[in-house]
């Protein structure tokens, strides 16, 4: 059995209301398979595959022919597996045989409408994949799509701020109302913003490097350093050195190396990886 509302198990009981008189709604897939096929166990977890990516624009209907042989026989089903694709009622084309995953595209894209894509879902995999400057743009159309979803906005504006484009990451939150700027991504632009002003008042990066190199307790070059790495998105450096900071120089500043720390934790996101293991590192080096 399944739970799935684009997968149903066919009897001579439903394959009326199901199949025939379902495809009335929707194209129906009937699928005629059984245990001893060994094909059919190639084919059907394809199908089912791509009943659920579809998301209703076919209903996939399994027949098991050796529980349901009058239904095997009324349809003239000769070899296993048959695949038949029924539509207002009738047979549209069919299939034998154990089709590879592009031609069982192929099939159904001749008679059925395959869904579009939803771009959040494909933008958010593409963050999850490192991916930003892909899902901006698909962020963008998700963004015009649904203009007052803050999520979006605020997956666009944590997205361009990490892409170094901080001024349109900062006009959407302007436009965000009040309570949305508590979350974490609004205070990693924050954080972006509050670094760029910090390296103002700073000496250049190579010369923070010189100074560092020549005295490796010059705690404010580390820092100064680990500001200009961070924005350069070179993360795990910049996070070396605030950690060696709070490891030992924890006066300096009124202990800024742990308030930088936690402001780059907001910038990056809880869920980067680097973030949950900094988090553990910091925690261990304070207790």
């Amino acid at each position: 059995m399944t739970t799935s509302p684009h997968i149903i198990d066919i009897t001579m009981d439903n394959f009326q209301s199901e199949v025939l008189e379902g495809s009335m709604q929707q194209p129906v897939l009937v699928d005629f398979w059984a245990e001893w096929c060994q094909p059919c166990k190639t084919l059907m977890p394809l199908l089912e595959k791509l009943a659920e990516e579809y998301r209703g624009a076919f209903r996939l209907a399994r027949v098991n022919c050796d529980e349901q042989q009058a239904i095997a026989a009324q349809v003239g089903v000769r070899s296993l597996p048959t695949v038949i694709l029924v539509s207002q009622g009738q047979v549209l084309d069919q299939f034998t045989g154990a089709l590879p995953e592009g031609e069982l595209r192929r099939f159904l894209d001749q008679h059925v409408q395959a869904p579009q894509a939803d771009p959040l879902e494909q933008a958010r995999e593409l963050v999850a994949a490192g991916d930003l400057q892909g899902a901006i743009p698909l962020l963008e159309q998700a963004r015009s799509d649904r203009p007052d979803d803050q999520e979006v906005a605020l997956d666009l504006a944590h997205a361009l701020m990490q892409t170094g484009e901080p001024e349109k990451a900062e006009a959407i939150v302007a436009e965000l109302p009040d309570d949305a700027r508590h979350d974490p991504r609004c205070k990693g632009i924050k954080a972006h913003r509050a670094f760029s002003e910090q390296l103002a008042d700073l000496p250049g990066r190579d010369a923070l490097a010189a100074r560092l190199e020549q005295d490796p307790a010059d705690t404010e070059a580390r820092h100064g350093l680990a500001l200009y790495q961070v924005l350069a998105g070179e993360n795990e450096p910049a996070l070396e050195h605030l950690l060696w900071i709070v490891r030992h120089d924890r006066q300096w500043g009124d202990d800024r190396g742990r308030d930088t720390l936690l402001r780059v934790f907001d910038l990056l996101g809880a869920e980067d990886p680097l973030v949950r293991q900094y988090r553990s590192r910091l925690f261990q080096s304070l207790y």
